[in-house]
């Protein structure tokens, strides 16, 4: 059964609209500012986005990409994780996920590296894959070990995550030790059932996951891997982690993954978050169900790089 708490905050969420004078939920078109949006997720974020007083935040640029090192104290030198964040492909930044990463990082005690690649409409397919290539390589040339190395992100930044492997694995780059996906992002088709049933329950604007596959896709091939991963060959990748919350338009994404990928020999480990909504974990702690799933990926995560 659901806590009292989780089904508040989730009632609140789903409902913010009311609670800012409007009627009905926001609907996107391909005439909706994506200025406006991320204009959004920042201002949504700075209300969460105090950072904890052990965790130190240090900048770094990447060739052209924005970075930062986001370290709790005491975190081993040695192993890192690379945080991959989300926005639709549209939106996200250093900024506005900053404290998220901060209270991740400080939960799990490790040091995380977040970044800023490229985004639609201004840059389509490949910028943000490009740029993610770019920062996995430079954490091999400080001298990272693979095996001390975890790449981690959430809805279009865990699609990304997932993408990433593919690529490095198709082009002969030692892969990361593990990769945990919170409410991936792996198919801009955006055909599976879930986009239908999930629509009236889920927190997304509506059509906005339309929207946004349209704005990174561009003029290339929806299905191709490393836009939509879950149409790849998901043999001979490294142990994945997945957790989809049930009450999401992106649900099916994370669950078909995962089916396809047990059947393409890889250790996968699937959770679905019943009567969740997406990326419910990055709510830890307002609610016990997403405290438990953050505990579990930090626990998750502690194995993977033998802490």
């Amino acid at each position: 059964m659901l806590s009292i708490r989780s089904r508040i905050i989730n009632l609140l969420l789903k409902n913010r609209h009311l609670l800012q004078g409007k009627l009905r939920q926001e609907r996107f078109t391909m005439d909706s500012s994506i200025k406006d949006f991320r204009k959004l997720c920042e201002e949504g974020a700075s209300k969460y986005g105090k950072i904890p007083k052990n965790v130190k935040i240090t900048s770094q640029c990447v060739e052209d990409i924005n970075c930062e090192w986001i370290i709790p104290n005491d975190s081993p030198s040695d192993k890192v994780v690379l945080y991959v964040h989300g926005g639709g492909y549209v939106a996200g930044s250093c900024s506005d996920h900053r404290g998220f990463v901060s209270r991740f990082a400080e939960r799990v005690g490790l040091k995380n590296f977040l970044y800023e690649y490229r985004l639609a409409p201004e840059f389509p397919f490949p910028a943000a894959i490009e740029d993610t290539v770019k920062v996995y390589k430079f954490l091999l040339n400080l001298g990272y070990q693979t095996e001390n190395i975890l790449i981690a992100g959430e809805s279009a930044g865990g699609g990304l995550v997932l993408a990433l492997l593919l690529y490095l694995r198709d082009h002969k780059i030692d892969l990361p030790a593990a990769a945990i996906a919170i409410s991936p992002w792996t198919d801009l088709t955006c055909s599976s059932d879930s986009y239908r049933s999930k629509n009236k329950v889920s927190l997304a604007p509506l059509d906005s996951w339309l929207v946004f596959s349209k704005h990174y896709v561009s003029n290339n091939d929806p299905k191709n891997p490393y836009i939509s991963p879950l149409f790849g060959d998901l043999s001979s990748l490294p142990p994945i982690y997945i957790n989809s919350g049930e009450n999401d338009e992106l649900y099916d994404d994370g669950f078909l993954f995962a089916e396809k990928a047990k059947k393409d020999g890889n250790g996968i480990t699937f959770r679905n978050g019943v009567g969740m909504v997406h990326c419910y974990p990055l709510l830890a702690p307002m609610f016990p169900e997403a405290t438990q799933a953050m505990n579990e990926i930090c626990d998750y995560m502690k194995k993977m790089l033998n802490l």
